[in-house]
């Protein structure tokens, strides 16, 4: 009874550490996913790390006699400590496999962790537990199931462990739990967007994007561009190939435009009272608008950009905020990272209205990769950038006629400009302000596969006279 006892105790004991060991673990972030050949051109390596656990959103790839190999990159060395791995048809039959990490990625220097099957009877996450190792890369090797198939399916992995070693790939914050976002709820739930509507790259009919109104998207609307990640994110993706919003526009977005109307569809779009002005128009027509002057926030990581193009100029270059007015733009602001750096740069154009001739001036903030006209002056990597799934905020604040941008990190200020407007032109009433975020892609020279995705943890918009 004794050695009953003793066991039962010791048994218990090696269970407390196995949960202390899983809880005290943080999501830490994949910065890339690929494979070793075999995948499905629809179903990539890509969508086991989309926050997205689904049959429609998964890696595929075909063995032909051979495993087959997933690869995942953590952006730097971590202290790893266990894998999350959900199986398509996973609750129909059975995998055996191997994970191997890696500090470098040669062909040499992959550990196995990990050796066994997956259980066969759940299609949801499940957890493969291994002594606490350091690795950068994670391959998932996959030999053969119970069903006989050649084909491979993964819908989403997850990998934990000690983020001390750094903020996650790159700087971010992994695993994030210090917004109060809820990975179960559609977008609207963790943010107000009933004054927002959304483009999405996807035609519904007249050969355009696709635009879901407020009302809409404030209902719990998700698809497969916009929706909540795993750490509760509001994601945004958006491929090289998809429809545009006009004819007059070169690139696809994923991207939310300002509705200070806030589902009232007796307000126009474009009318006074779903938009805002600056304070330098004449205060006699100031309470014609929705709000005057304005502050757009946001905290963000962007999680991928194009790769595939060799034009400089375009690849890895993305938009994450914009003022636009009727015509023009008074700002966009850039986040660029080329193929061969490991950091991005952070720019943006400041655009006169065409009243004053339409023209641009370009403003580095982080890096110096374009000049005045938006000419790149340097590929280099930028020493103060940021990486991808490195948080960020942004601040874009209209002040009158000052145009003050701000970029900030963990609470400290990265850099800041301002930019006085009192020439630019939109000191009168026609010119009517709205804020964007998410991605406004700037390149159409990759592959039509190529992509960029970002996740989105803080967003605000605010005005004088707008009580929201």
């Amino acid at each position: 009874m004794v050695n009953g006892m003793n066991r039962m105790k010791i048994s218990s004991l090696a269970a407390l550490l196995i949960f202390s060991s899983v809880a005290n673990a943080a999501q830490l972030n994949i910065a890339e996913a690929s494979d070793w050949g075999g995948a499905h051109n629809i179903y990539p390596a890509a969508n086991v790390i989309d926050g997205v656990a689904t049959w429609e959103s998964r890696w595929a790839a075909v063995d032909s006699g051979n495993e087959v190999n997933l690869v995942l990159d953590l952006g730097t060395v971590k202290s790893l400590k266990y894998v999350k791995i959900a199986w398509g048809k996973g609750d129909q039959l059975s995998n055996r496999f191997e994970i191997r990490v890696s500090t470098d990625g040669s062909s040499t220097s992959w550990n196995k962790v990990y050796s066994g099957s997956s259980s066969g009877s759940s299609a949801n996450l499940e957890t493969y537990d291994f002594d606490e190792i350091q690795a950068r890369w994670i391959r998932i090797k996959v030999f053969d199931n119970t069903a006989n198939s050649d084909w491979t399916n993964i819908m989403e992995v997850q990998a934990f462990g000690d983020d001390s070693s750094g903020t996650g790939s790159g700087g971010s914050n992994s695993g994030v739990t210090d917004y109060d976002l809820d990975a179960t709820k559609a977008p609207s739930s963790n943010f107000d967007l009933l004054d927002w509507y959304l483009s999405i790259p996807l035609d519904k009919g007249d050969g355009y994007a696709t635009s879901i109104k407020e009302n809409e998207l404030a209902a719990s609307y998700e698809d497969d561009f916009f929706y909540t990640g795993s750490d509760g994110g509001m994601v945004f993706y958006t491929p090289v190939k998809g429809y545009k919003t006009s004819e007059n526009t070169k690139y696809v977005r994923t991207e939310l435009r300002e509705m200070l109307r806030r589902g009232d569809t007796s307000k126009s779009t474009s009318g006074a009272e779903n938009n805002w002005a600056f304070s330098s128009i004449s205060s006699g027509v100031q309470s014609d608008f929705a709000g005057i002057d304005g502050t757009l926030k946001a905290t963000l990581a962007v999680n991928h950009v194009t790769t595939t193009s060799s034009n400089d100029e375009q690849v890895g270059r993305i938009v994450v905020g914009q003022i636009h007015a009727k015509n023009n733009e008074p700002i966009r602001l850039y986040y660029h990272k080329l193929p061969n750096n490991s950091k991005g740069a952070i720019y943006f154009a400041h655009e006169t209205s065409k009243s004053d001739g339409g023209n641009e001036t370009w403003y580095n903030l982080l890096g110096s990769m374009v000049n005045s006209s938006g000419s790149l002056s340097s590929t280099s990597n930028p020493s103060d950038g940021i990486e991808l799934n490195e948080e960020f905020s942004y601040d874009i604040t209209v002040n009158g006629d000052s145009l003050i941008v701000t970029i900030s990190q963990d609470g400290s200020q990265l850099a800041k400009k301002t930019i006085d407007m009192s020439g630019s032109g939109y000191d009168d009433a026609s010119n009517y302000m709205y804020f964007k975020a998410g991605i406004y892609l700037q390149d159409n020279t990759s592959n039509d596969d190529d992509y960029a995705k970002a996740t989105f943890y803080e967003l605000s918009n605010t005005h004088d006279n707008y009580s929201y």
